[in-house]
């Protein structure tokens, strides 16, 4: 694979640069598997369409065909539970959830993970945290029918929001 460096300009980040070392969709450390691609998220509805409405260029246009997206604010209906399942930015910053090389928080790293940026020691922090949302998988399992997505909307589109598909729970 041939490397190639970006350069990020958009509301949260004016020429930030990084590199793609590994192939797009390959190259996952052993213990993540996340169920959903970033593109496949974005069309199911993720974030309440506010995620991604700036940095377009940044990513590939066929992540957008049938994305939900809202340019003008985040609107709960477009996720695919009609729920609202996130935190503020400024919550994830007051936590300590944000690194400076992402912003935006963990779909931002997922993003450029997936088209192939590595960071070592950001993607072990990253991927420990993927692994800790798992416990809202068991507990869809323990209190839920199989199938029934009318139980538990809010941790199903939380588990979305991780790459989780939490429709086949």
């Amino acid at each position: 694979m041939r490397k190639r460096t970006v350069t990020v300009n958009d509301k949260m980040q004016k020429g930030y640069r990084y590199m793609l070392t590994a192939p797009a969709g390959r190259g996952f450390d052993p213990e993540f598997t996340p169920e959903l691609t970033p593109a496949e998220m974005l069309r199911l509805g993720v974030f309440g369409g506010k995620y991604m409405t700036d940095c377009k260029r940044e990513f590939p246009k066929s992540w957008f065909a049938r994305a939900r997206l809202s340019p003008r604010g985040r609107d709960p209906a477009l996720n695919f539970f009609g729920v609202d399942a996130s935190q503020p930015l400024s919550e994830w910053r007051r936590k300590g959830w944000i690194h400076p090389a992402d912003p935006r928080g963990w779909f931002q790293w997922y993003c450029r993970y997936y088209l192939g940026r590595r960071l070592p020691e950001e993607d072990a922090r990253q991927i420990k945290r993927w692994k800790a949302i798992r416990r809202h998988v068991r507990q869809i399992q323990k209190h839920c029918e199989p199938g029934d997505l009318l139980c538990r909307r809010r941790q199903r589109q939380a588990l979305l929001h991780w790459a989780y598909d939490s429709r086949k729970i």
